[in-house]
C-alpha cells in the first residue's frame, strides 16, 4: 500500500467516524424527546415542565448546531454538547421525579404531547440523513439551527403552565417550515462524503 492510500484510507475513517458521532448527538435527542413524551403522557412531566425542558433541547440544538457549522466536531465541542446534554438529562429526571403531577388528558399536555411526539418525528429524519448519508455536518448544523428554534416556541408557549391553540398553532407552523427543511436537505444534490 502506497502512503497515499493509508493517508486516504484514515480519512474515510475519520469521516465514518465522525458520521456516528453526528448522528448520536441527534439520536441522544430523540431519546430525550420521548423521554419528556413519556412523562406528559403518564403525569408525572406537567406542561410547565415540559416547556422548561424544550429550553434545555433548545440550547443543545444551538450547541450542535455551532458546532456542526464547520462540518468538525472537536473534542472541546463535544464536550460542551455532552455537558449540555447531561444537564438536560438531569432536568428531565428530576421534573419527573419532582411529586409534582400534570393530567396527561388535559388539552395544553395534549397539544403538548403532540408538538415533542413531532419533534422525535424530525430529529429521527436528521438522524437518518446522517446515517444515509442524505445530509451533509452544514446541512445538519441548519437543520438543528431550526429546530432551536421550534423548542424555543415550545418553551414560550407552555412556560405558564398552559399551551393554548392559538399558541399551538404558530408552532405548528414553525415545525412545518422545519419539516420543508429537512425534506430539501434531504433531498438537494449535496451528500455526506465517504
Amino acid at each position: 500500500m502506497t502512503k497515499h492510500s493509508l493517508v486516504l484510507i484514515a480519512a474515510l475513517m475519520s469521516a465514518g467516524a465522525f458520521a456516528q458521532t453526528a448522528a448520536s448527538t441527534v439520536q441522544r435527542d430523540v431519546n430525550q424527546e420521548k423521554r419528556i413524551e413519556s412523562g406528559l403522557q403518564n403525569g408525572s412531566i406537567t406542561t410547565r415542565e415540559a416547556a422548561l425542558l424544550e429550553r434545555d433541547e433548545a440550547k443543545v440544538d444551538k450547541l450542535q448546531a455551532q458546532a456542526l457549522k464547520d462540518g468538525k466536531l472537536s473534542d472541546a465541542e463535544r464536550d460542551r454538547l455532552r455537558a449540555a446534554q447531561n444537564k438536560a438529562s438531569r432536568d428531565i429526571d428530576t421534573a419527573k421525579n419532582n411529586g409534582v403531577n400534570g393530567n396527561p388528558l388535559s388539552a395544553s399536555s395534549q397539544r403538548a404531547q403532540a408538538d415533542v411526539q413531532r419533534n422525535i418525528n424530525q430529529q429521527q429524519r436528521v438522524e437518518n440523513g446522517i446515517k444515509d448519508g442524505s445530509l451533509t455536518n452544514h446541512e445538519v448544523s441548519k437543520l438543528e439551527r431550526g429546530q432551536a428554534k421550534v423548542d424555543r416556541k415550545e418553551y414560550v408557549a407552555g412556560r405558564d403552565g398552559h399551551i393554548g391553540a392559538h399558541e399551538q398553532k404558530r408552532i405548528q407552523r414553525s415545525e412545518d417550515r422545519q419539516s420543508k427543511r429537512i425534506h430539501h436537505e434531504k433531498h438537494d444534490a449535496q451528500e455526506r462524503k465517504g
